[in-house]
């Protein structure tokens, strides 16, 4: 233990922080792999005891709600957040800063998942968002026409493995006939998809509870069509939506200190029994 404490001052040293003035310990405690997220507990658990500083367990997803108030300090509750990354796609309404209520999410594949699988069978190689994005750049988004999963259905809940499934065997009808892959007009057509449904049951979200703010995050929320088509759709509607930087999007630290910070300002705090959680 005195010797992850002393590292870590060094570190915090050279980033021109002193340990001793930090005024409590953020960490995330779920959800994920239980593995990591112990190893990451333990240690934010033995720097709170040494330095007797309130300890603080961060939801991940909150994480990616909150990084959007690193760059935009005005944001109105309430809104509905669209959390979209490998791992989660999630609506969620925050009535108030720390009060939130899932209204959707996944039913299967995750968006970011999707796209990893696609670009996999495509061969094309991982991480597959950014790279089939570049690729759609030099395609048609209305070549294929894709399934919009779930787009007919009254509920905000989203399912990717269906158009995952038609992407699939679009493509193998096509080796089957011999015919030529198309793989741009593919990946513009597939990611359309991807962005339409989304986009599709955000704004069904924010219709529904009368909500005029929408803040995205994660990873696939770096997407430079889906930044600007939900862009464009919010002020088609009237509807102010907040994007985090492109380097907040991706999972980092920042983001889970900003909670860290809220909660620690209306005086919440964890006990050492704090445990993770995976889902």
């Amino acid at each position: 233990m005195k010797y992850i404490l002393v590292t870590c001052k060094e570190a915090l040293e050279k980033a021109g922080v002193i340990l001793e003035d930090i005024d409590a310990i953020a960490v995330v405690n779920g959800p994920g792999l239980k593995g990591s997220l112990l190893v990451g507990l333990s240690f934010a658990k033995a720097i709170a005891f040494a330095l007797n500083k309130p300890l603080i367990g961060v939801n991940h997803i909150e994480g990616h709600i909150y990084a959007n108030f690193l760059d935009n300090k005005k944001i109105e509750t309430p809104f509905i957040s669209l959390i979209v990354s490998g791992g989660h796609t999630s609506l969620i309404l925050v009535e108030e800063i720390g009060q939130h209520k899932v209204l959707g999410k996944t039913r299967d594949d995750a968006a970011g998942e999707v796209f990893d699988k696609i670009a996999k069978y495509l061969d094309l190689g991982y991480p597959g968002g950014p790279i089939i994005e570049k690729i759609a750049l030099n395609g048609k988004k209305d070549a294929i026409i894709f399934p919009r999963p779930l787009t007919k259905t009254s509920n905000l809940d989203f399912s990717f493995s269906g158009l995952k499934t038609a992407v699939i065997y679009f493509v193998r009808e096509k080796i089957k006939t011999k015919e030529k892959l198309q793989i741009e007009n593919i990946c513009a057509s597939f990611q359309q998809a991807v962005i339409d449904t989304l986009i599709h049951k955000t704004l069904s979200a924010a219709n529904k509870y009368n909500i005029k703010n929408i803040v995205i995050g994660g990873g696939v929320a770096a997407n430079e069509c889906l930044r600007k088509t939900m862009l464009e759709t919010g002020k088609l509607n009237n509807i102010m939506v907040y994007f985090p930087s492109k380097e907040l999007c991706t999972d980092n630290a920042a983001m889970i200190g900003v909670v860290g910070y809220y909660k620690l300002s209306k005086g919440f705090s964890d006990s050492f029994d704090l445990d993770v959680f995976t889902g």
